[in-house]
Parts: C-alpha cells; structure tokens; sequence
C-alpha cells in the first residue's frame, strides 16, 4: 500500500491537511510537537472506472483502491542532531513511499511561527537541509565500513567508496540524492537503495494557503522558485477550508464548493499528484467475486503484475486478456468487446497501462 508521510515545520498546518485528506480527527494545535508519535489513516479513494467494472461484472465484493498517510511530528532545525525529537521524526520519515512537505503561505498572527515569520522559501530548505544532513550522517557511516575493504584490495568496496565520495560532495552543497546522476547503472542504484536515504524520497511541496489571495501569490511564488531549483514538484490546498468541508454532510459539502469555486475533490487530486511523483498507474481486475484496482509501477508487465495479486496466478500464468475501461465503457460490455475482437490476448511481456482491465488465465 503507498504510504505518505507529511513533514514539515511545526504549525504549518500539517495535521490539519492530514485530517482534510483522511477525516480522521486528530489534534491540530496551536503548539509545536502537538504531534509525538505518527498519526496513521488509511483512507480509500474513489475510482470510476472500478465501479463501472464492479457494475459491469455485477461482483459481490469492490475493493477500493486506498493510501496511507502518515502525519508525522514538526521537524525543527537542528532534528539531524537529534533536537526536538528529531531523531524519532527522522526514524518516522524512513519508513513512508514518498513525502508531502507542507510548507505555510498564509499569515495568521493567532498562530505562533517557529521561526519568527513566514517565509516559504527558507522554510522549506530548513526541513530540506535536516534530510540531507542526516543522509551525510549515513554516507560517512557507510563509507567507514567500506574504507577498509577497499585498502584491503576489495574491487566492489572501491566502486562503492567512489559513490560514496561522489555523492557526499553533491549532497553537501545541498542538493538532495534524487536529484544525483539521473541516468544511474545498476550497480549505483543499488548501492543508493541499499542506505535508505531519506533525500532519495519523492517529494510533493504542499503549498498551505488561505483565503488571501494576495499573500498567497507572494508566498507560493517564493516557494516556486525555491522548488524549480531542485526539480520539485508543488501542490496548493487550503487545509483549513478542507477540512470544513471534510466534516460537513453530502449536501452542506456541495452547496459550499459550488459557492467556493473549488475545483473538484481534493482528496482525489492529491492521489493523482502522488501517483505521478512516485510513477504509478492503475489496473483494474474484476470477476463474480471480487472487483479491485492495484497501483502497479508503470512499465511493470502481466507477468509482475500478477504476481502483485498472487505468486500462484504469477507462478502458473498462461495469458492475460487486456482491454482498457475508457474502451470497454464506449462498447458497453465485455460480450461486445469479444465479438469485435477488442480485447486482446497478451503474453507475460506486455507492460501494463493506466485503466487496463485484465483478465488472468493461469493452471
């Protein structure tokens, strides 16, 4: 299951977004460490295409798609040293898929700023530079195990002492370690894996903002600016206005949004924006029994992909029949789809695509 943490200086509204995405009430305080131990949802999401195959294939159970989030204590400067809990926040951070940094745009002098006023930009760098900081802790640490190997002739202990070195000097100029030699071999690659670096994360900068547009502008464009320098990617909620609207009924909910002008569901935009980051698509698969949708990494083929529903459906694949449901909804039925020769017969090769309905046949 994808999992997000949500990080960021204390009083940026982080809990508050946790609590719009995942309607789970938890304290949003005005007082940095409100949060000590992980706050965790697990919140399902809604797909049309599931339920037109759901509908389609009249099915006794749907399993939604769904996504973990994981609202995790304000970092402050200094956490790579262990202030402020940072080593127990730190630890949290580890352990999520990808990481939505929340960063305040808004001005409210009833909330207290930990570091004296806001400013986007600065901010951001302040929870950027902790990460990369405690990565450097890891690279020396690494590369002291290594050191002595690699004087004692061991050839992969050099190659890795090289990285090591090289990667060291990238991150301490602060550049975080996604960004280090986009076009990685495979042996690089796995040696980054294998440190678990917390800069290696995908990152989603939210842009947290309020009802004043002209604050708004200036702000988020300062954090823009900051976030195209290292090829990030960015996000604009107003967390407090979502949650409202998170604890109203169906039809309170829709009366405001209409008045709001907001453009379609929050929760749904920020999946689809964390989907892109950490480049997943979906496939949908659906019998009598059981409809369900799984996020797969794009470029996975039929051949992992079942797999990702069960290693008997891997281990004894036969074929897959394949059709997309934006197609499969123009025809109408899967009757129809056959007749036309629309649903193609596909081996273990064939790379999955986003929408695809597939069928396993397998003994």
């Amino acid at each position: 299951m994808l999992k997000i943490g949500f990080v960021g200086l204390p009083n940026v509204g982080k809990s508050t977004l946790f609590n719009a995405l995942s309607e789970k009430q938890v304290p949003a305080e005005n007082y940095p460490f409100c949060t000590v131990d992980p706050n965790l949802a697990i919140v399902e999401y809604g797909d049309e295409r599931l339920d037109f195959i759901y509908e389609l294939q009249r099915s006794e159970k749907k399993v939604k798609p769904s996504i973990e989030f994981v609202d995790i204590a304000g970092l402050v400067k200094g956490a790579s040293k262990g202030e402020g809990l940072g080593n127990k926040f730190l630890d949290n951070i580890s352990k999520v898929d990808a990481i939505a940094h929340v960063v305040r745009c808004f001005e409210d002098s009833n909330i207290t700023h930990s570091q004296g006023s806001v400013d986007p930009a600065t901010d951001a760098e302040i929870i950027d530079l902790e990460l990369i900081e405690k990565d450097l802790e890891t690279i020396k640490n690494r590369y002291e195990k290594k050191f002595k190997l690699a004087r004692a002739g061991d050839k992969d202990a050099k190659v890795e002492i090289e990285l090591l070195e090289n990667l060291k000097n990238f991150l301490e100029v602060g550049n975080p370690s996604r960004n280090f030699k986009k076009e990685r071999s495979e042996k690089e690659q796995e040696i980054i894996d294998s440190l678990f670096l917390l800069t290696e994360k995908p990152v989603l900068y939210v842009a947290n903002i309020d009802e004043n547009k002209d604050n708004n502008k200036k702000y988020v464009e300062s954090l823009k600016e900051y976030v195209k320098k290292i090829d990030g990617q960015i996000f604009e909620i107003n967390s407090k206005i979502e949650m409202d609207l998170s604890s109203m009924e169906y039809g309170e909910r829709a009366m405001f949004i209409e008045e709001l002008g907001i453009d379609g569901d929050c929760l749904d935009k920020f999946i689809k924006k964390s989907k892109d980051l950490l480049n997943l698509i979906t496939f949908i698969t659906g019998t009598k029994n059981e409809t369900k949708s799984w996020n797969v990494i794009n470029g996975t083929t039929a051949y992992e992909a079942a797999g990702k529903i069960h290693t008997d459906i891997q281990k004894g694949f036969i074929k897959a029949e394949v059709i997309n449901t934006e197609l499969l909804k123009k025809l109408g039925s899967i009757k129809t789809a056959k007749n036309k020769g629309l649903i193609s017969i596909e081996g273990k090769d064939y790379v999955i695509r986003e929408g695809d309905y597939v069928y396993f046949h397998f003994h």
